[in-house]
């Protein structure tokens, strides 16, 4: 870790606690800031800012007060909490700097970063790029919003190292001098507008992740998306394409069924065990970005010949008389499950629904056409339900939980069926994270054995 000064006896208020706001708080206390800590949840049922008081930081809980920032010379902001919250709001009128803890890795580490960023098939790939690199023997950390917080994993990386970093847009939006070695920007759908207000702020906070590139470093960007192009026009970094369309004279491409790099074949597609077509961009992305970092072809088709794909994520958990249940709980959007529903040719039941952010769902109907059956829970069941009746699909039902769907979606299945937890929806309506809403429904599925 690098030592430096930035923030000694610097007044840093930390908002938001979680993973992210509990290891930043701890990492500018280390480096000799005055620390408060503000976060929502009352003092008597918050342990994180039980802990951090006993290391002698101040904690402020239950509300957000204006007056914290009197005395406040940065705030280290968690990525979840929008810029319209009200302290937020009078911080940037008072022109008082408002970071995240990524901001926070880049300043101490030691070893570079490789940035992943998009809408969709952050983790996925980022987890073909560390497992790449793994096997290639080049000492890769993973960080981010998938494995470690990244300032914790920055404190323990050194030169040998290179932290494979998955970036959302709400911690891209909090970065003033963090530079990737090699960027990538995967795609851009409507997303999280709910945050970002409109679509073209959204894309702003994707295409920070080139912004303090220089022409010594890469840009990993997505030939087939006008949005992604657009987005890295301004990039000083070597712009290095990925496509499934066409052929390219430099990166990444399909060519008489392999996968090519620049002019050299590096796998067959029938090597390939990661299913569905999607994951063609997320495959010849992460080959673009670790063949810039100088790993060779034999650890990439180690991957690519055994990696079947991550956790929640059309996640395969069972087989059971003969139906088989996929769980893609990290669906939390409409493009994603239009692309798990794509990935099957079987009759399909679809378990779907969660937090409901305003949006209808009509833009699915296209998707559902192997869709036999659909059990529908959560805020958006209504909605849901609706446009599974209006294409058609006689069985369509409102449950209460994930597990209820699950135990109906076997006893209405017949043998050969695919039944698919891809909610299309955020989980916070019933669940803390996404996570806990696909580990309800492996173990509903280990339940029917």
């Amino acid at each position: 870790m690098k030592t430096i000064d930035t923030y000694s006896n610097k007044r840093v208020l930390i908002l938001g606690l979680a993973k992210s706001g509990t290891a930043a708080a701890k990492l500018v206390h280390e480096l000799g800031a005055i620390v408060t800590v503000n976060d929502q949840k009352p003092y008597e049922e918050n342990e994180a800012a039980q802990q951090l008081e006993k290391l002698g930081i101040q904690v402020v809980c239950g509300h957000h007060p204006l007056e914290l920032l009197n005395n406040t010379d940065v705030i280290v902001k968690n990525p979840g909490i929008p810029y319209t919250n009200p302290l937020l709001q009078e911080a940037m009128k008072r022109n008082i700097p408002i970071i995240t803890e990524v901001e926070l890795a880049f300043e101490i580490s030691e070893a570079p970063f490789i940035g992943i960023t998009g809408s969709n098939g952050k983790t996925t790939t980022t987890t073909l790029i560390y497992q790449m690199l793994e096997h290639g023997n080049k000492s890769p950390l993973i960080a981010g919003n998938i494995g470690t917080v990244a300032c914790e994993v920055a404190q323990q990386a050194t030169t040998e190292n290179v932290i494979v970093t998955e970036l959302s847009s709400f911690q891209l939006m909090g970065i003033n001098t963090f530079q990737p070695r090699i960027s990538l920007l995967l795609n851009i759908f409507d997303a999280h507008l709910d945050y970002h207000g409109t679509k073209e702020e959204y894309i702003e906070a994707k295409a920070a992740i080139f912004k303090n590139q220089t022409s010594n470093d890469y840009a990993v960007v997505n030939a087939d998306d006008d949005s992604v192009i657009n987005a890295s026009k301004g990039s000083k970094a070597t712009i290095v394409p990925f496509s499934t369309t066409k052929q390219l004279e430099t990166g990444a491409y399909l060519k008489n069924d392999m996968v090519y790099f620049n002019d050299e074949a590096i796998i067959t597609l029938d090597e390939i065990v990661l299913p569905g077509k999607h994951n063609l961009e997320n495959i010849l992305a992460a080959v673009a970005v670790v063949k810039l970092y100088g790993c060779d072809n034999e650890a990439i088709c180690k991957v690519l010949t055994t990696f079947a794909g991550v956790k929640h994520r059309v996640q395969y958990v069972s087989t059971v008389k003969g139906r088989k249940f996929y769980n893609d709980s990290k669906a939390t959007n409409m493009l994603a499950t239009k692309v798990a529903l794509s990935a099957f040719s079987q009759p399909t039941i679809w378990l779907a629904g969660g937090l409901d952010r305003g949006n209808e769902f009509d833009e699915l109907k296209e998707s559902l056409k192997n869709v036999k059956a659909v059990f529908t829970f959560g805020e958006t069941a209504k909605k849901i339900e609706r446009v599974a009746k209006e294409v058609g699909i006689q069985l369509v039902k409102c449950v209460d939980n994930v597990e209820q769907a699950v135990n109906d979606a076997y006893n209405c299945s017949d043998e050969g069926d695919v039944v698919l937890l891809s909610p299309a929806c955020a989980s916070w309506d019933q669940f803390k994270t996404f996570e806990e809403r696909g580990d309800i429904f492996i173990e509903s599925v280990h339940k029917l054995k």
